[in-house]
């Protein structure tokens, strides 16, 4: 039966790697396509930014299938959730403006970085899981931020479309660490 558990642990962080790489190419694709048109709200911004939080909603039904044998992924299944009501927000908030948009965004970063930090704290012994810690507690930080830029005199979006590209290095970080923990490093 021990065998199972190490089996289960580097299938798990397999799957992880793959995704992580996958989160991070991602991101930093998502930005540098937005961040060029995020001084307006179009509608082509605006379905910018909600494809983001639906595809951190794909990554987590990903990530809960492929780590059930280690755990349960009930933080993951309120992560898709909070992603979903995320998207939907973003869309309604778009034609608001700009200070709606930060608000909706900056709130699904706290609420999604509160997800991520204790999903991470869970899977310490897993390894590469410290960029994933300190990710999730910026993203907490990040998202009040944006909450407060919206009351700006005149908000805008740069910041908030920045916010992927750390995030995308500590996925590739966490990505790399797991890479390492598998091979013995």
């Amino acid at each position: 039966m021990t065998t199972l558990a190490p089996s289960g642990v580097s299938t798990t962080a397999a799957a992880l790697r793959r995704l992580y790489f996958g989160r991070f190419a991602f991101a930093i694709v998502w930005a540098a396509v937005t961040f060029p048109l995020a001084r307006h709200l179009t509608p082509l911004t605006v379905a910018l930014l909600v494809i983001y939080p639906l595809f951190d909603v794909a990554a987590a039904v990903v990530d809960a299938r492929s780590s059930r044998a280690t755990g349960t992924p009930t933080l993951l299944y309120v992560n898709i959730a909070i992603s979903l009501l995320a998207a939907v927000g973003l869309a309604v908030a778009g034609a608001s403006g700009i200070p709606a948009a930060l608000r909706v965004w900056g709130t699904w970063a706290v609420v999604a970085g509160l997800v991520q930090l204790l999903v991470a704290v869970s899977r310490r012994k897993m390894g590469g899981q410290w960029p994933m810690i300190i990710s999730g507690g910026i993203s907490v930080l990040a998202g009040l931020a944006f909450i407060a830029a919206a009351s700006a005199d005149n908000p805008v979006l740069t910041n908030a479309v920045g916010y992927a590209i750390p995030g995308a290095i500590f996925f590739l970080i966490s990505a790399i660490r797991l890479s390492r923990g598998a091979k013995g490093n």
